[in-house]
């Protein structure tokens, strides 16, 4: 039996990221995940005024700066019990969406599919139309995607002035109002976007493939010529003749923290989702209600100060304690909900959510790389569709407040947390105020949830677990160790966020260009 010990360095995650993998005769049989910057924001918000981090947290990611801004200001205003106009929440959802379209693009344009244009495939018939569409800074699609999500995240800018780490939403509101110039500027943005995405991506009518419900009328679909060659169709066909659609499982088990925020039920007391929060329970199918208390972190195999099992955020702390050449391996965190690993991301948002298709796709197939993918796309529509019904509530209550200051005295001590689904999946804020300064500020990022360590009890992580029975063809280049993380969308620069003297492992392979 030969045995095999790989350091793989990845890029196109966002980030750093090492995995550390046992192969046995080509098998992975063990994994480990490796975040090689520690992140220190928890730190550098501590004993600051609360207001700071509406200007600190955009920075934790270059890519979902507004998804951290919303999630801190969400935090005070719990803390504050401050209630926010309808149309503040409507601008924030928006802006929202408009991040995550850009991602979401990004990840499975730029990020995932051109490890398909890898040499290794080109005696697939496929191959030559997957470089004409997905080859880096070549292909059409690859440079549309450049193009198109430029475009999108000018209806941020119209409300933040810039992305990113844009700092517009304070706690009661945000600080431009819309009127009718925006209106008319994001409605022709999202046009085109639909557009786009119509034709070059899922091949038909957005409002025909959102009422696609059953497997069988996905592959109607697809075979239909517009859609096969679109490229959505594509990915499917080359994706699932690899043996893409059940690879990397992993835990069964899913988590969603609500997916944009319902501007008629939100404020002090009120925590309704337009896509509701929830735990998906992968080994009976059922879907409970969120409970925030059952979430925990565990340090026992991360790189810092050592704690006795899993601690709430509330409780928790983020103090660094590197020691290298030990059984803790990572900058990042072990979360749990319940004690159980869970995956995050659009698959689990959709899952929750109640889409009939994605349900029954996990159901017949299981979460695998390739349905991972899929429901990043098909996520795409549902987020499309939001926005526009976001536009026409705004049109419709035009001239109301966009900001509602706290009242004097309101700003005063507590315990908040603000949950929401970012690009990527849940994200979470944990911030307690003492004497009027941040006490403890503890982040949960999407990636967080996914590419987490060992945990007390030596549980491997949702990415570890889902290596486990890969079949790598060449050790000198394992490639499909790339696709089943990038599958995931990784972003290690939320994760984790400065990088060690000592660098990469040695031997590290990168995987990417």
């Amino acid at each position: 039996m030969a045995r095999i010990e790989l350091n793989v360095d990845l890029n196109r995650v966002e980030g750093d990221l090492s995995i550390q993998v046992t192969l046995e005769d080509g098998v992975v049989v063990a994994a480990r995940t490796q975040g090689t910057m520690y992140r220190g924001f928890e730190q550098i918000l501590l004993g600051r005024a609360p207001r700071d981090a509406m200007v600190i947290t955009p920075r934790v990611c270059g890519i979902c700066g507004t998804a951290h801004l919303y999630a801190g200001v969400l935090a005070l205003e719990q803390i504050w019990s401050t209630p926010v106009p309808p149309q503040a929440t409507r601008i924030r959802n928006l802006c929202l969406i408009a991040e995550g379209l850009q991602n979401d693009l990004r990840q499975t344009f730029l990020f995932f599919a051109p490890d398909l244009c890898h040499p290794r495939y080109a005696a697939d018939p496929l191959y030559a139309p997957m470089l004409q569409a997905f080859e880096p800074f070549k292909g059409t699609v690859y440079r549309e995607t450049l193009a198109i999500t430029r475009k999108v995240l000018q209806i941020v800018a119209h409300f933040g002035g810039q992305w990113p780490h844009s700092s517009y939403m304070l706690p009661g509101g945000v600080v431009t109002p819309v009127d009718t110039a925006r209106l008319i500027a994001c409605r022709s943005i999202l046009g085109d976007v639909q557009r786009w995405y119509e034709q070059r991506i899922i091949g038909g009518p957005l409002d025909d493939w959102l009422a696609l419900a059953s497997a069988d009328a996905l592959w109607g679909w697809l075979a239909r010529p517009a859609a096969a060659d679109a490229a959505l169709g594509l990915l499917t066909r080359f994706l699932r003749a690899r043996g893409l659609a059940r690879l990397g499982a992993g835990t069964p088990h899913m988590l969603s923290f609500g997916t944009w925020c319902d501007p008629e039920r939100w404020g002090p007391g009120a925590s309704a989702h337009v896509l509701p929060a929830g735990f998906y329970d992968g080994e009976t199918g059922a879907i409970e209600r969120l409970d925030p208390a059952q979430i925990s972190e565990h340090v026992r195999h991360s790189w810092f100060r050592p704690y006795e099992g899993g601690r709430h955020p509330f409780d928790g702390e983020t103090v660094p304690d590197y020691q290298p050449g030990t059984d803790r391996y990572t900058w990042a965190k072990a979360p749990r909900y319940g004690g159980r690993v869970v995956q995050t991301g659009p698959l689990a948002e959709l899952v929750i959510a109640g889409d009939t298709l994605a349900r029954e796709l996990l159901a017949c197939e299981g979460s695998g790389a390739w349905l991972r993918q899929f429901a990043r796309v098909r996520h795409i529509g549902v987020a499309l569709r939001q926005a526009w019904r976001t536009l026409d509530e705004l049109a419709a209550d035009l001239g109301s407040p966009h900001f509602v200051p706290p009242a004097p005295g309101t700003e005063v001590d507590g315990d908040g947390a603000g949950l929401l689904m970012a690009a990527r999946g849940a994200l979470g804020h944990w911030v307690q105020v003492r004497d009027g300064v941040v006490h403890r500020y503890q982040i949960i990022t999407p990636t967080g949830w996914n590419a987490s360590p060992r945990d007390s009890a030596g549980v491997p992580g949702h990415w570890e677990a889902s290596l486990v029975g890969l079949r790598v063809a060449d050790p000198e280049d394992p490639i499909e160790i790339g696709h089943l993380i990038r599958s995931h969308d990784p972003c290690l620069v939320c994760t984790v966020h400065f990088v060690g003297a000592d660098g990469a492992p040695a031997g590290a392979l990168r995987i990417g260009t």
